[in-house]
Parts: structure tokens; sequence; C-alpha cells
């Protein structure tokens, strides 16, 4: 078994913002070293806070935090001079060119001479930014300016590299090539990577380990398999005509044979089943008696969704437009699985 230090450790941090909005509630958390760790999670759960405290960007009211083996809140110092960062914005400098941002980003850093210009040039090759070097960065793509960023990020080859939302407003080719870019980067140079995203599929693709964030705090964490494994049997998702009483919903569905996890919120039901599609017919009896009309459903396998759902309560995507204090009522029939 490794003995290293983790790269990263938070505990139980809290933050509160002006108007007494709380981000944070308690924040745990560990990565270990030459791992890709991604914090998941819908807009607002509190992961760019989380992000902004690790790299020294702020403070937290009261916790924890080392980053890279240094004391975050004491030395933050250190801490920055092991890290990388690629904020949401991007950094660099839109009127000077690709090659001069990389440049004084080494310089920063105390980077001199040939040293820093080998390092430019590197980067700008692996990035396939080679024949956009001498060009303004304000003409670049979006794909483009944001494989800068994490170029930039990465000039003084940190031990820890941030990456907050990196593929955020990028059209599907060029997400997935960052995708690729960021599993080169911790196949190939050993990293340790944190990933904050709110896209399902980009944790389930590039985690090794994932800590799912609701509401300023930690929900569950695990690998995306052993998450998604937890959850034995199918999920079946229905969606009703018309809104339906919650009350009405779970009472007609639990204790249904086979039915585990019952989660009903205005027109939409979800459960999870030991066998979804031999479950269906019952469970779509039992709403028609109980009054609540069905226009469709699907059964499908566990998914990082699902497993949203059962820890936080929500479907991801109603999590991120829903006020913080509304949470769906959840019924587990039979015990929680």
């Amino acid at each position: 078994m490794s003995t290293r230090a983790p790269a990263v450790e938070a505990r139980q941090l809290v933050k509160t913002y002006p108007g007494d909005v709380t981000a944070l509630r308690g924040m745990d958390l560990t990565v270990a070293s030459g791992t890709v760790f991604g914090l998941l999670g819908p807009n607002g759960a509190g992961k760019s806070t989380t992000v902004k405290i690790l790299t020294t960007l702020a403070r937290p009211d009261s916790g924890t935090a080392s980053v890279a083996g240094h004391d975050a809140l004491r030395h933050p110092d250190r801490v920055r001079r092991a890290i990388g960062v690629v904020a949401q914005k991007s950094g660099a400098d839109p009127v000077a060119t690709g090659r001069e941002n990389l440049l004084l980003q080494g310089r920063l850093y105390g980077m001199r001479g040939a040293a820093v210009q080998r390092r430019a040039d590197e980067l700008l090759e692996r990035f396939a930014l080679a024949d956009a070097g001498k060009r303004q960065v304000k003409g670049y793509s979006g794909g483009m300016q944001r494989r800068l960023d994490v170029a930039l990020g990465l000039v003084h080859r940190p031990d820890v590299l941030f990456l907050d939302e990196p593929t955020t407003g990028l059209d599907p080719e060029s997400r997935t090539a960052m995708w690729e870019e960021i599993s080169r980067l911790a196949g190939e140079e050993g990293l340790t990577i944190v990933l904050t995203t709110h896209y399902l599929e980009e944790a389930d693709r590039l985690a090794e380990r994932i800590a799912i964030v609701d509401r300023g705090r930690v929900v569950v964490e695990g690998t995306p398999d052993e998450l998604k494994g937890e959850l034995r049997g199918d999920a079946v998702h229905v969606e009703l005509r018309a809104e339906a009483g919650r009350e009405a919903v779970t009472a007609a569905l639990t204790g249904l044979p086979g039915v585990y996890e019952v989660l009903a919120d205005g027109r939409r039901v979800s459960v999870r089943a030991e066998d979804g599609a031999a479950a269906v017919p019952a469970l779509l009896a039992a709403l028609e008696r109980a009054g609540a009309a069905v226009a469709a459903a699907t059964v499908a396998r566990p998914s990082l969704d699902d497993v949203y759902l059962r820890y936080a309560g929500r479907r991801f995507q109603e999590a991120e437009a829903a006020d913080p204090q509304d949470t769906p009522e959840r019924v587990v029939a039979g015990g929680d699985r």
C-alpha cells in the first residue's frame, strides 16, 4: 500500500458569503497523489469555492486545507508555486500572442533564458498551437484558447493541476479533444489533477475517483464504477401527463415487489428495481390506479445521474436550476440498498 501523503486534503471547510449565502457546509476532501479526482456537482454546489480555497484565492471561515504538502492557509506562497490553475474564464492576455503569454507565465515563476523559451515551444507543440503561437490570442477559437489556458497552467511543471470546468462552452469536438489531452497529461506526466465539472459524462470518463458535491458538502465519494455498482438493478424513470401529489404517488409505488427506492417530483417519478423491464407493467398499473396518467417510461442501467439522484434526492439537471431549499420527497422501500 502506498504511503505517499495526499496531494490535496481538506477538512470541514465552511464558507459563507455576504447575504448569508453558505457556499460550503463542512467540505471534506482527500485526493491521492498522481490521480485524476473529479468534483462533480451542479452549478452552485460549492465546487468553485472549494477550488478557490485550495488555490489560495479565498479563505474559509473555518476548516483546514493542504495542497502538495503545504498548509494552504499558513503558507499560501508555497502552495502557489506547487500548483497550476485553469480557471473557468481564460487568464490569457488577448492582445499578446500565445507564445508571449507562455513566456510571461514562465517568467512569473522564475524561469529565464533558454529554459523558458524551450518550455514555451514544447507546450505550443504539445497542444497543437505551434502554427498559432505568433498570433494574438483574441483571434483564437474557443478550443484553442482553452488549450492555451491548460498550457499556461503547466509551464512551471506543477505538482497539482486544478481544472475548473475546463470544457464549459466548448463545442463537442473541442470538448472531446480536451478530454483526450487531460487523459494524456494524467497518464504521461503522472500529475495530480483536480477536475471540477457539471458534465456527468466528463466525470465518468476522466476521473479515477469522484466526489459528488451538493449544497456545499460531499454526499458520496468513490470510483465511477463503484458508485454505479452500488445501485443494484435498473433505474426506471416515468414522466406523467400532469403533476401528481408526491404522497399519492409514493404510496402507490411503495411496497411493489422488486422496487427499492421511489422519488416523486412533479411530473417525474424515478424508482430502482431489481428488473426494470419486468417492473414496468406493475408500476404503470399502480400509477394509473392512483390517478397519475403516464406519458412515457424508460429503463436504463445505473448512471452517475442515478447516483446523484440517490444521494442528493433530486436529479442532476433539476438541481442546477432548483432553489437550494427545495428537496423532493425521497422514499426508500424495502431498505436502502
